[in-house]
């Protein structure tokens, strides 16, 4: 089974996505249940995730929180 794990496992606080792979918590939890089109679908989006910059409205919860 595919996975887009590299093992730098670490949530971010503002997009709430794993730094390393990009997925959701709820997509890395439900990862072995997942149909294998389930999971390609996912990976397919994960590049694009991984390369989003920050909204503006989440940075200016960053500097005030």
């Amino acid at each position: 089974m595919r996975t887009p794990c590299i093992r730098v496992c670490s949530l971010d606080p503002l997009t709430r996505l794993c730094a390393g792979c990009g997925r959701t918590t709820d997509e890395i939890a439900g990862w072995m249940r997942f149909s294998d089109e389930e999971r390609e679908t996912i990976m397919e989006n994960l590049p694009a995730r991984l390369a989003a910059p920050v909204s503006e409205s989440t940075k200016t919860l960053e500097t005030t929180g």
